[in-house]
């Protein structure tokens, strides 16, 4: 696929987003690498407008130099906004309580402490980057260490065969400890991440390296 027909497939993909307005948004390409530019009145439409663009077919990589400009009185003080951070924490199931601190400034939302699982780290992520008044998030949650880490490589890589969207005699895993690269190939952004959800579901792992490439 030419850059120009892919920055046409990109356009249109934008387009079709209901809550992203495509107008305000730029769109390079160079030899399958996207940057986006521009600005959007939200951070939860920068996520969408990065996730549209990674779901078309032929993109290799993505810049993201998107900037949020939040419409007039939507924005928040920062002690306002950490406090409905911590509240939205506390009343999400999948998160641990107590475990989380919330540092704000200037809108943008860091969250820092320990937690047990991958999913937890994500789970607190989505929670705030959809509040009000944040322009971007930090997530520098870290998962506390596990025992019983030996049988990591076997795990993943049955975890992978299990997949029906992914071709596991495509992607290598080796593990160091308690951290697993990956490597080889897959064909689509979406496969990416799910061998990294499948590697992040074991007990014991505390780092995925993604060296995995889009072919």
């Amino acid at each position: 696929m030419s850059d120009l027909s892919l920055r046409n497939s990109i356009l249109e993909a934008l387009e079709f987003e209901p809550d992203i307005n495509a107008a305000n948004i730029g769109v390079a390409v160079e030899d399958g690498i996207v940057t986006l530019s521009g600005h959007v009145s939200s951070f939860t439409q920068k996520i969408n407008a990065e996730r549209a663009v990674k779901s078309v077919k032929g993109v290799r990589g993505v810049a993201e130099e998107i900037q949020v400009r939040l419409d007039k009185g939507a924005g928040a003080a920062d002690d306002v906004l950490a406090n409905r951070a911590l509240s939205i924490l506390d009343w999400n199931c999948d998160v641990p309580e107590g475990d989380i601190k919330v540092v704000v400034q200037d809108g943008w939302v860091a969250l820092e402490g320990e937690v047990d699982w991958q999913y937890q780290r994500e789970a607190a992520e989505r929670a705030v980057f959809k509040l009000s008044g944040v322009v971007g998030v930090k997530n520098r949650l870290t998962l506390r260490p596990r025992v019983n880490a030996s049988n990591i490589k076997h795990c993943i890589e049955q975890a992978l065969k299990r997949s029906a969207e992914l071709d596991a005699k495509e992607i290598h895993v080796s593990v160091a400890g308690d951290v697993v690269r990956l490597d080889g190939k897959v064909h689509l952004w979406s496969q990416r991440r799910l061998a990294e959800r499948a590697a992040w579901s074991v007990p014991g792992v505390r780092e995925v390296h993604d060296h995995l490439l889009l072919a």
